[in-house]
């Protein structure tokens, strides 16, 4: 059961404004459109696509850490890493197999094959988008399992982006474009509640403390 009372008591030690702005990011906030990024090699890519997340109001990312280890580079994430919900798989399998779980079609994003382009996408359901390495792009697991393959178009001579460029392009426009749909990608009464107490214990120095004190008043 959520503890409304102290998410109310931790939130007496936030600013007004910051409270209005918890609540004016949550609102556009979505986990309709979700990313995976697949054994990305280059720290500063998966920290890029992060906080591009964050930017567009995507709330959550999955990331696959199979073949290079952990790769999330904080300073580069600058701070997103706190307000995105970071999930850590060890393979792929793991990562497709929730995601269906939970009702999300897969999405690979690739420059080749019989792929929809991006302002020709239209959301039908719970969407995750998938980006695999900066050099070979995604596994040939994903692309089996894929439900649809997606991509930017471009005019110009170079057939790819880099992974942060294109998630960056895709997020935004795809995001917009639920945003202005009827689908229902806002988050759930839940998810806010849990949204608003998470990041009211991320802005609170020693909160540990303060948790602490509000048990033993109780």
């Amino acid at each position: 059961m959520f503890n409304f009372d102290l998410l109310a008591y931790l939130e007496s030690y936030l600013t007004e404004e910051r409270k209005v702005r918890f609540l004016e990011i949550l609102s556009n906030r979505t986990n309709y459109l979700t990313v995976a990024i697949e054994d990305v090699y280059q720290l500063h890519n998966t920290s890029a696509v992060i906080r591009s997340c964050d930017a567009f109001g995507v709330q959550t990312v999955h990331v696959v850490e199979d073949r290079f280890g952990k790769r999330l580079d904080k300073n580069i994430a600058m701070g997103a890493q706190q307000w995105v919900d970071v999930e850590r798989y060890a393979n792929t399998k793991d990562c497709i197999t929730q995601l269906k779980q939970k009702g999300y079609q897969i999405w690979a994003t690739t420059p080749h094959g019989n792929c929809v382009d991006l302002p020709d996408f239209n959301f039908t359901q719970k969407t995750a988008l998938f980006f695999g390495t900066e050099r070979t792009g995604l596994s040939q697991e994903v692309l089996d399992q894929a439900d649809g393959f997606l991509k930017v178009p471009m005019v110009g001579f170079s057939e790819s982006l880099n992974v942060s460029v294109c998630a960056a392009i895709l997020v935004q426009v795809l995001a917009d474009k639920l945003r202005r749909s009827d689908m229902p990608w806002q988050l759930s009464a839940q998810e806010l509640l849990d949204k608003r107490l998470d990041w009211s214990k991320k802005s609170i120095k020693s909160v540990d403390l303060i948790i602490d004190r509000y048990l033993k008043d109780k």
